[in-house]
């Protein structure tokens, strides 16, 4: 049964949830329902702040959660901001700033809750957070980021020696896990706080955006007198992990920002100075490694085909000039400089073309695109009599081009996934803890988000026997795949590593309707060293939820549409339209920069879609899973209404609500070809310089 909720103008409120979101409905849904039965037993007062979202995160908490008071922002006012505005109204004794990609267990609140009323003194508390696989994350305990600390940091020395007092002393690595410690520093994915305490030294600075305010509170309540604790009595999983957006540049940019305003607020000057230039090293040097990771996971594969293929090149033409060259003697130094390098750049753009680069990779894609490129170079050389060489060498070229990508592609998917094969991989395997219904419910949700992956059978959740008793050493029970009505029963919860182990599962998922979350939580961490990934079906929701590593962002299987947009051969066509028509722009900037409304923004704008930073027309309201990462739009399908014919163009905005221009993203999306773009592109030519 849902928890006591107090209203927030009532008395004797034990606890107080804030919980900030920002365009993660599908969390949020998931932290709400494992709150409201953690707060069973207790007087629980909730709060979502939300900063802005536009996937629907608001009505459906609104919906299915009216006992959470609900206060949305019209802006992302940032993390401190907006916690602070249902802190200022919140009456708890106690007030828990909580994530909402977190899972809380049952028993969660009054576990805390306890141990507050036990020790006065304490006026933070932290908990033993876990990874989407049950794995420990170390944030749960961190030190106080001090000059030497943070160098270590964020040089790598705690990653070298993460056991060390001497150089793990951000995530406290020499601490146990497992034992109660007094910490400096809270992680701000759940931080209870003492009301008391927090009257005290005052709310969250709002000085920090995103990063930092957690460290900056828990030092002021050091400072304040009070102690902040780690607490491993209860466990909560939270998917994310500080980690998840560590490799971007802008992560790097506002995480150690926040740190020099840390220093500049609580270092002595002469501290502070020396902290402010090691963290402007840090961020060059972070920042440049982000960026460098980028483009070598962009540029790698095609520079390992190009090698691969000059490599051949020159194997080819000493073999021809030795044994079948008409005239004796070696070709001249620019075949190899110049022509082979050309033709290389054509067999490759073509391929790429042809969907060559695409997951997963196809021979028939690799092939198709080779034997257009080599046509080409064939009948491009017929016209350059100083470059025709040998057409004997651009077809054997080409046979070996083909070769060498397939080669390439086969070693790459057998490192990456230990298969020696092109095109689909293996399907996954996966089992589902439910009861029958909810099993059910499962499989009609991956029939309709499309997932590839075979359902072998359900594992009881209550412990009991369903068809026969399970052994170990049983042989595995037929397979049933996810478009048939499931009976196999794999057998109990309690034995599911030797059901991960027997049936080779590649994924489990809960249902939560029928696990309480401290039993799936329990269950992760029993089973935290098996290959397989967790995800959890919220009781009631259409989300199915989870993360393979702090290190990932969380994933989740939903009700989707088919959206042209996402195709790959899509993405190339929308990318190849960015290029061509940015560099056509920028030829004719002289002229056209003097229509534009923003000048300087057409220029910028002009070389970021150059840079694969921008794109001309992209979504720019509605949220949907996209297999890439997104590029920021310039224009929005929704932005003006298409002109009706004969009308002349009016460059006047024209009054959408939010609803239907999210409804005009979808579709557009949804029916995507390039000449949607190149329409958009023309009636919004004076808004090109707008900011994305």
């Amino acid at each position: 049964m849902p928890p006591i909720v107090v209203t927030a103008a009532s008395a004797d409120v034990d606890l107080s949830v804030v919980i900030v979101s920002y365009n993660v409905a599908y969390f949020l849904e998931q932290a709400l329902l494992s709150v409201r039965r953690a707060g069973e037993g207790l007087r629980v007062e909730v709060f979502v702040v939300d900063n802005a979202s536009i996937d629907n995160s608001v009505a459906m908490t609104r919906e299915r959660f009216p006992e959470v008071h609900v206060i949305a922002n019209l802006d992302n006012v940032g993390f401190s901001r907006a916690n602070n505005q249902a802190l200022r109204v919140a009456k708890g004794r106690y007030q828990l700033l909580l994530n909402p990609d977190t899972v809380v267990a049952e028993d969660t609140f009054r576990q805390v809750v306890s141990y507050l009323d036990a020790h006065p003194r304490v006026g933070g508390l932290g908990v033993k957070m876990l990874d989407g696989h049950g794995r420990f994350l170390p944030e749960s305990k961190r030190g106080l980021p001090t000059p030497w600390v943070a160098f270590c940091k964020m040089f790598g020395l705690s990653a070298l020696f993460p056991r060390s007092r001497q150089f793990a002393g951000y995530h406290l690595g020499y601490l146990s896990p497992e034992e109660t410690h007094e910490i400096d520093v809270l992680s701000g994915a759940f931080m209870l706080l003492r009301k008391e305490a927090l009257d005290a030294v005052g709310l969250l600075d709002e000085e920090y955006f995103m990063y930092g305010e957690d460290i900056d509170l828990s030092w002021r309540l050091r400072l304040g007198g009070w102690l902040n604790v780690y607490f491993p009595g209860t466990r909560i999983i939270h998917y994310k992990g500080e980690s998840t957006k560590r490799t971007t540049v802008n992560y790097v940019r506002v995480f150690y920002r926040a740190m020099v305003i840390f220093a500049r607020k609580h270092f002595a000057p002469r501290y502070a100075t020396t902290f402010g230039l090691l963290i402007n090293l840090a961020i060059g040097v972070r920042a440049g490694l982000a960026v460098a990771r980028r483009i070598a996971e962009a540029v790698l594969p095609a520079a390992l085909d190009a090698a691969l293929i000059f490599g051949g090149m020159v194997f080819l033409k000493a073999y021809w000039e030795a044994n079948h060259k008409y005239v004796p003697g070696p070709y001249p130094t620019q075949y190899l400089e110049v022509a082979v390098p050309a033709y290389i750049a054509v067999w490759l753009l073509s391929t790429y073309l042809s969907g060559g680069y695409d997951d997963p990779p196809r021979a028939g894609r690799v092939a198709r695109g080779v034997a257009v490129g080599t046509v080409l170079i064939s009948a491009i050389s017929n016209f350059l009599d100083a470059w025709r060489f040998s057409k004997a060498l651009i077809v054997l070229g080409g046979t070996w081009a083909v070769a060498a990508l397939i080669l390439r592609r086969l070693v790459t998917g057998y490192l990456q996934h230990g298969e020696l094969r092109l095109g689909e991989r293996r399907t996954r395997r996966l089992a589902v803890v439910g009861s029958p219904t909810e099993v059910e419910r499962v499989q009609n949700l991956l029939s309709h988000a499309r997932v590839r992956a075979d359902v072998i059978g359900s594992i009881d959740p209550e412990f009991r026997v369903s068809n026969s008793e399970f052994r170990a050493d049983a042989p595995p029970s037929p397979l049933e795949t996810q478009n048939s009505k499931l009976e196999t029963s794999l057998g109990r919860l309690s034995q599911l590593d030797d059901i991960i182990s027997l049936y080779q599962l590649d994924e489990v998922i809960f249902c939560g309707r029928d696990l309480p979350s401290s039993r799936i939580i329990e269950a992760m961490v029993q089973n935290h060293e098996r290959p397989v990934e967790y995800k959890i079906l919220p009781e009631a929701s259409e989300y199915i939820i989870g993360s393979s590593s702090k290190n990932s962002p969380g994933d989740y299987y939903t009700f989707t549409v088919e959206l042209s947009l996402y195709k790959p051969a899509q993405q190339r066509a929308q990318r190849l339209l960015n290029v061509l028509s940015a560099t056509l722009l920028l030829a004719l900037s002289p002229v056209l920069i003097w229509v534009q409304r923003d000048r300087l923004g057409f220029l910028r704008n002009c070389f970021g879609v150059l840079l694969g930073q921008l794109s001309w027309v992209g979504l720019r309201y509605e949220v949907v899973a996209a297999p890439t990462a997104r590029r920021r739009a310039v224009l929005s399908p929704a932005d003006r209404p298409a002109p009706t014919r004969g009308a002349v163009f009016n460059s006047a905005p024209f009054a959408l609500d939010d609803a239907a221009r999210r409804r005009l993203e979808v579709l557009y999306a949804k029916e995507y070809s390039p000449r949607l773009d190149l329409g958009i592109l023309l009636r919004g030519f004076r808004l090109l310089g707008q900011a994305a």
